[in-house]
């Protein structure tokens, strides 16, 4: 059974998506952004910071936490500040390494976002 997911504290979703479904004991997360945020014209880091406090949001939503992560699929419009981002990562990340795709892409809905993640957790 499918389980549709829209989490308050991130915010109303006005587009034709849900920001996550369940599916069994995994929760595939929709790509998140810094849209809306004050970090939205920000580098990728204070950006990715943003995105990473949503995934801790809807993990203690469903009680969980990031060491729960299975696979994230970054996308970023430019490899100019990896350094930076990698940095978010490992803060986040810690020990638990989840699997990851890295994507470079040329630019994202919002012409001013250099990253969206999505997410897989497990339950």
């Amino acid at each position: 059974m499918l389980v549709r997911k829209n989490y308050a504290q991130l915010g109303e979703v006005k587009a034709p998506y849900v920001h996550a479904v369940k599916h069994g004991d995994t929760l595939y997360v929709s790509g998140l952004t810094a849209f809306g945020t004050s970090a939205q014209q920000a580098d990728i880091a204070a950006q990715a910071e943003v995105i990473f406090q949503q995934l801790h949001t809807i993990a203690a939503e469903e009680k969980r936490s990031l060491q729960d992560l299975i696979k994230v699929t970054i996308f970023i419009t430019s490899f100019d500040e990896i350094t930076a981002l990698r940095s978010v990562l490992f803060k986040h990340y810690g020990d638990h390494l989840p699997a990851s795709s890295l994507v470079q892409i040329s630019q994202l809905f919002s012409p001013d976002l250099k990253i969206e993640i999505e997410a897989i957790i497990a339950l």
